[in-house]
Parts: C-alpha cells; structure tokens; sequence
C-alpha cells in the first residue's frame, strides 16, 4: 500500500503544511495542489464541498504528491466510510467530546477485529495499491477535532482512546465552547490561547499528534514552534479572496493617487 507521506513526516519529527479547500472544483484543487502544500483537506463540513465534488477533487489531488485528507461534516459512520472508499488517505472529525465518540470515529475508519469499516475501498484500491485492506487500517491518518465544552473536560479519555493518531484544534468553535468571540490566530492574552496550549501538552503526553487551524503563516509558525505538528493557513477561498483584494487595493490607490496629483 502507498505509504502515509503526512504520518510518516510527523513521526520523523517533520512539520506538516497543510492546505484547505472550501471550493468544489477540480480547477481550484489543481492549482492549490501544485502549490507545494504536504496535504490538502477537503472540507465537507464548513465548504462547499458533497461527495460528488469530492471525488473528482481527490482524483485531482491524486496527480500530484500531495496526501490527500478530509473532513466529514459529522462524526457519522457512513460518511467517514465514502470518502475513504473514494480514496481519501485521511479524517478530520468534528466535535468529537469524549472517550465514546472518539471510538466510534476511530472504528467506522478500520477494518474488523479494529473497526468495523465496511470492505469495498473502489477507489481506495486504485490510489493506495492492491494490498490496501491489509494496511490501511494503519496507513489512514485519524485526527479527532478538539473544540467542545465536554472535549475540554475529557482531553486525556478522548487522547488515550486506542487508535487515534492525533487531534485537530478549531479555534473558533474551541473560542465559541468557552465564551469567547470566534476566530483564528487567538491573542495570547486570550482563554482560548491558554487552552490552545493546554491541549497542546496533553496531545504530547499521549503522545500523539496536534494540529491547529491557523489565518496566517505567521501564527501557523509560531504554532509549529510551540510543538504543532500539524498546521492549516486560510482556506482556497481566503487565498483567492486576500490575493485579488490586495490587487484591487493597490491598483485603484495608484490611480487614486495619480488622480489627485492631476489637481
């Protein structure tokens, strides 16, 4: 079976960049893939994207070396299933608040006697090899989100839990769970930051992997440098967004300006 390119990095103490695609196109995951991005998730919850989109967009990933992730809009076994049928090399589960969830997200990803994913990969034959159902239970990367009230009670239950390999911070669910206004890059002076960094040191005391949602590549950085392995900047959309709003900005003040040394 092809090897895990996102697990394998993490585990030799490698930062993984990981991009995010909102989209539902293939064009705009081509283009994001051949960005030099380590992984690319497909966002099923927040984005655009439902299965029929996700497919050609995984197939699109598939052309390039970039491992390709997801994440389902629900801790809901079906769902978990398709898309890694469809030949997705890894989950992002929101919401995941305690020890219980933790293992049913865990087992809809792995075969029985560990799981109980259902066999019929389709795709998942073509992009990780012929011995796929004798793998994959190990090569799928499973990341539990972090960000309710309950998860925040029950870090090291839901940590422990045999077979996830790492959790995933959503700042701004994490923000709303504690009373705090939503969004990224959480000021240090904030609760959200504390707890941030409390998760953090309990993913490393279970020695498992962390990531974090991040707005920029600055805090994304700084992240990395408190010991995330794993580390989301924007969105395809924030990209395009940021990229054609700076242009605007820059052009119409140049002719701004052009026009007021006419007077």
């Amino acid at each position: 079976m092809r090897k895990n390119k996102v697990k394998q990095m993490m585990a030799e103490g490698k930062p993984i960049v990981n991009g995010w695609l909102q989209i539902p196109s293939t064009v705009s995951a081509e283009v994001m893939a051949h960005q030099g991005w380590d992984s690319l998730t497909v966002d099923m919850q927040h984005g655009l994207v439902d299965y029929t989109n996700a497919l050609p967009m995984l197939q699109t990933i598939s052309s390039t070396d970039v491992t390709p992730l997801a994440r389902v809009n629900w801790n809901e076994p079906g769902q978990i299933m398709k898309i890694l049928d469809a030949g997705c090399y890894g989950i992002i589960c929101p919401m995941v608040s305690n020890k219980e969830e933790a293992e049913r997200f865990v087992q809809a990803c792995m075969y029985p006697p560990r799981g109980y994913r259902s066999f019929g990969p389709v795709r998942g034959l073509i992009y990780g090899g012929a011995d796929y159902a004798d793998h994959a239970n190990d090569e799928i990367l499973k990341l539990a989100m972090i960000e309710t009230k309950e998860s925040l009670d029950k870090l090291d239950e839901i940590m422990s839990t045999d077979g996830v390999d790492g959790i995933y911070i959503g700042p701004a669910d994490l923000s709303l769970a504690i009373g705090e206004k939503p969004g990224f890059d959480r000021p240090e002076d904030t609760k959200a930051y504390s707890e941030i960094l409390r998760i953090l040191e309990h993913a490393k005391k279970n020695n498992i992997f962390a990531g974090i949602h991040n707005g920029t590549p600055e805090y994304a950085q700084k992240m990395i440098d408190k010991g995330f392995n794993f580390v989301t900047i924007g969105a395809d959309q924030r990209a395009m967004s940021a990229g054609a709003k700076a242009i605007v900005e820059k052009i119409k003040g140049s002719i701004s300006k052009k026009e007021s040394e006419t007077y």
